[in-house]
């Protein structure tokens, strides 16, 4: 993240063929309409009556024990609901469940309990191991989706594989699941010779819920069973409407059960010794140690009737979260998009999202402390975000008058809900730091026209001061159209960002320019009982242009899908792009330069093996080298590209992970070495039991580049990580972990005549290094 803006953004004006640019999405929407009468999809249903589950309070909890005979003991014989006629959603929507599968439900004073039933044919071939912690995702496993407050917002989801390893989360309709909320519940698992039993207790201590004698809730069970790719739902959760909470069955029969508690504490104390470079003096690159330095935080949750959640944090560490996954970070154009992954900015951010993406809290780098305020009051969804940032302080010499300053984020969002899944929302934020700002505000409208058809609208505006004093503002909007069933997909979707528009909190890397898109995918449902489950394809058609009308992009996107029973799918692909960069782009340009390109290749995901599942990604290309040792703008490379994940599972208690990334360009006119770019990484995880884990990760990134046609430098880095885990429950545990980082630095970290860290031939040293142990301790009142 920069800290000083020098590029001063143009006055805010007004496209002048945006009227144009409306029409032509107006006529999109009307295309996609008539398109759809052309496929031969079955008529519209009517989103019916949602079915029924009353529970009895039992006077005996139900133990994994009670249920290894694929049935209930004697002991609980007829003392709990239960349910069976499961409903494929995937691969034949509609059709009875391949496999049968039997629910028990019930609940006591403390606990809510789901006991699943799952007969299997061939019980050998089920799929499952003894992972870490929601590491579950190519594993059989079962669902149970609740949506406490009945509204069809939002919904607690618990996820448990046959050997009882959990995944939970939250599920937002119309955005999706949110792995990053952990809750204290317990499960058990066992595989036996007519399939598997999972049981589940889910606390209420652990849940939201209306302070109400009486209950109402809703709620969805699924199976999955990875090597049929069948996804099986109770109640019928079918694709050919649209949202999945408005199809949960009505959950009766709760009485007297109390909420969650209203306040926890999580503090941890860390032991830290660590070795860095400190590069922020260009005049005296140097190394820094700290030895043996202690550290503490604490973690808090406070409930606010029984409906808003308020969390703070201090001093946070996330020294065991793991390092981002391995991409290209060279040859760019525009900003690298890295997913969050600390716990504390991950949980609820179903809450602040927007169509378009004003909160990108990777901005907020090294937070001294964080507070969140997410839930609801009645109709409302409310939330607010208030942290402080320390790296802009930390990034610049000790001598700078910026050195030690903190920046400041807020973050506010609202949003009402309208009926049928429909809500109006605003939102706005605001960064503060030294006199600058940068502050964004505006509404959106979220309206379910059909329950296929729905639809998103956004507007905001910005203003912003930079840290030289110079001043910009401007509008942004964006409309979608979109429309599903059970065998088609389509969605039409216009963007426009204002010159003068700015966001420092959220990701939007491109500005000046207005976009339209269109995709439509078809896949046609193979029959019953063969290999290959369905096939078809998909087109996404996208055009831009700048505030002055010039067409600066037009792409072509081409898939053709075909997917396979045991989660295999191979997808070909052709695309083809016209790109025109201006002086404004690159100031190496003198005038407007057009470039043609083109993307073929295959993606294939292959899950036959049990134990081994294989992803690979190739591509033959011509892109656009925008990192050329020419001073005269950008030219066109030849390209290869491959991303392949392998994914090998020794045992059940063993799992590792390789992951090879390739990227290379050369000369078009002589094929001559650009540059080439090497990227692995192997990850190596033993779960000794449910709460004992030892992980290992590797990885090598080169790159090897040719002077003579680029100006970047040959780049070599190896990182070892290493961390023992020992997670009682969520915000319980002790990590004990070593971080070693090696790089080709010249060993006196001296610098070329361009400022840059001189690199050897072969030679790595030690330019990072940690070792910490960290404990913290969940405490509840």
């Amino acid at each position: 993240m920069k800290l000083v803006y020098q590029r001063k953004f143009p006055a805010p004006i007004l496209f002048r063929l945006r009227g144009l640019i409306m029409i032509r999405v107006a006529l999109l929407c009307a295309l996609a309409l008539l398109s759809v009468s052309s496929f031969a999809t079955p008529p519209v249903e009517t989103e019916s009556v949602r079915p029924k589950l009353h529970l009895s309070r039992v006077g005996v909890a139900p133990t994994l024990e009670d249920f290894l005979e694929m049935r209930p003991s004697d002991r609980l014989k007829d003392k709990m609901a239960s349910v069976a006629d499961f409903v494929q959603r995937d691969p034949r929507d509609g059709e009875p469940a391949a496999f049968k599968t039997v629910v028990y439900a019930g609940y006591d004073q403390k606990n809510l309990y789901a006991v699943f039933v799952c007969f299997d044919p061939d019980p050998a071939k089920i799929r499952t191991g003894v992972s870490r912690r929601e590491d579950v995702t190519y594993d059989d496993r079962v669902l149970v989706t609740i949506d406490t407050f009945a509204d069809q917002r939002r919904a607690y989801r618990f996820v448990a594989n046959p050997n009882g390893i959990q995944w939970d989360g939250t599920f937002t309709e119309g955005v999706g699941e949110d792995a990053a909320w952990d809750a204290v519940w317990h499960a058990r698992g066992a595989v036996t010779k007519e399939g598997y039993v999972v049981w589940m207790a889910i606390p209420f201590k652990s849940l939201r819920f209306p302070p109400e004698e009486l209950q109402n809730w809703g709620v969805i069970f699924t199976r999955v069973i990875p090597r049929l790719v069948e996804y099986d739902y109770w109640p019928a959760v079918s694709r050919r409407t649209s949202g999945t909470l408005n199809k949960a069955a009505q959950m009766d029969g709760l009485e007297r059960i109390s909420p969650g508690r209203n306040m926890q504490f999580i503090p941890y104390g860390v032991f830290r010794s660590s070795r860095s470079t400190d590069l922020r003096d260009p005049a005296n690159y140097h190394f820094r140690s700290e030895r043996a330095k202690f550290d503490g935080g604490l973690d808090s949750k406070f409930v606010l009737k029984d409906s808003l959640v308020l969390d703070a944090t201090i001093n946070p560490d996330f020294s065991q979260v793991e390092a981002d996954a391995p991409q290209v970070m060279i040859n760019n154009r525009f900003e690298v998009y890295l997913p969050e992954k600390r716990p504390f900015f991950l949980e609820n951010t179903n809450f602040f999202q927007t169509p378009l993406d004003l909160l990108f809290t990777r901005r907020i780098a090294d937070p001294s402390y964080g507070v969140r305020l997410t839930g609801r009051l009645g109709k409302f969804t409310v939330g607010g975000l208030f942290a402080d940032d320390q790296e802009p302080g930390k990034i610049v010499p000790e001598n700078d008058p910026l050195s030690g300053k903190r920046a400041y984020f807020s973050v506010l969002r609202a949003t009402r809900e309208l009926g049928n899944q429909s809500s109006f929302g605003v939102i706005y934020t605001d960064r503060e730091f030294e006199g600058a700002y940068n502050r964004v505000g505006g509404a959106d409208v979220r309206w379910k026209l059909h329950p296929r058809w729905v639809t998103n609208i956004q507007a905001v505006t910005s203003s912003t001061r930079f840290n030289d004093g110079s001043t910009t503002a401007g509008p942004a909007y964006m409309g979608d159209l979109s429309y599903s069933s059970r065998d088609l997909e389509m969605q039409t979707r216009a963007n426009y960002v204002s010159p003068g528009f700015f966001t420092e909190t959220g990701y939007m890397p491109q500005t000046d320019v207005a976009r339209v898109e269109h995709f439509v995918g078809y896949e046609k449902k193979s029959k019953k009982g063969g290999a290959l489950v369905g096939y078809g394809p998909s087109v996404q058609v996208t055009s831009a242009w700048d505030h002055d009308g010039l067409n600066i992009e037009r792409i072509l996107y081409t898939r053709w899908s075909f997917n396979f029973v045991k989660e295999s799918r191979v997808e070909l692909i052709w695309d083809k792009f016209f790109e025109r960069l201006r002086p404004v782009d690159f100031a190496s340009l003198d005038a407007n330069r057009d470039y043609g390109h083109h993307s073929a290749g295959f993606h294939a995901d292959l899950g036959i093996w049990r134990k081994f599942q294989l992803c690979t990604n190739w591509r033959w290309e011509t892109r656009i080298n925008y990192v050329g040792a020419t001073r005269f703008g950008p030219d066109l490379a030849n390209a290869n590209y491959t991303r392949t994940v392998g994914i090998f599972r020794p045992s059940k208690r063993m799992t590792v992970r390789n992951e090879y990334i390739w990227l290379r360009l050369r000369e078009r006119n002589n094929n001559a070495s650009v540059f080439n770019n090497h990227i692995f990484r192997t990850r190596w995880n033993w779960q000794f039991n449910k709460e004992l884990s030892f992980r290992v990760i590797g990885d090598y990134n080169t790159v090897l580049a040719n002077p003579l046609h680029t100006r970047l430098q040959s780049d070599k880095k190896l990182n070892l990580d290493f961390l023992i885990t020992y997670l009682i429950q969520p915000g319980t545990a002790v990590y004990v972990g070593y971080n070693s980082n090696l790089r080709n630095y010249d060993p006196a970290l001296r610098t070329d005549d361009h400022g840059r860290l001189l690199r050897t031939r072969d030679k790595l040293i030690n330019d990072g290094r940690q070792l910490f142990v960290k404990v913290s301790y969940l405490y509840q009142f």
